[in-house]
């Protein structure tokens, strides 16, 4: 329900996981317990059988532009945390580029893009093309969005 959400989330360098399809929704929450996350969701029926719980956060918003802001001042998230350090697709966090790799590119990015980075887990190659910079600009409109929150997410791993 809230994939584009979670890509946000990566864009934004937050570790954000996504159950398979099809998890049964216990299973989702008692991982994301176990590894000490927050669950998100727009599902009002779980949250009901949830609601004592602190980290479960239903939304209310329903398009991806009032998510991002509806995080942003419910939880405190920063958009611009650590933007595009993560995989997109998988979550794990993206290194510098062999500079061989350059090459794998459109000739047209391989001018423009001054950084090429890679993902070491789904052997993706990100670079800071045309869509980072739609995207960075999308992160950093969410990101003017008031925090209503003492407390901010933070990511924990160190990089």
């Amino acid at each position: 329900m809230l994939k584009g959400l979670a890509r946000w989330l990566r864009a934004a360098g937050y570790d954000t996981v996504l159950g398979p399809d099809g998890t049964a929704d216990n299973d989702l929450i008692a991982r994301a317990r176990r590894e000490n996350r927050i669950f998100i969701t727009r599902d009002r029926h779980l949250a009901d059988e949830h609601k004592a719980s602190e980290d479960l956060v239903l939304l209310d918003c329903n398009e991806e532009a009032a998510c991002l802001q509806e995080l942003r001042t419910r939880l405190g998230v920063d958009w611009l945390h650590r933007p595009f350090t993560r995989c997109l697709r998988c979550n794990t966090p993206l290194v510098e580029a062999d500079p061989n790799r350059w090459q794998e590119l459109p000739v047209q990015s391989r001018e423009l893009a001054t950084r090429l980075l890679y993902c070491p887990s789904c052997d993706q190659l990100f670079w800071d093309g045309g869509h980072v910079a739609r995207m960075r600009a999308q992160l950093e409109k969410a990101n003017t969005a008031p925090v209503a929150v003492d407390k901010h997410l933070h990511d924990e791993d160190p990089q």
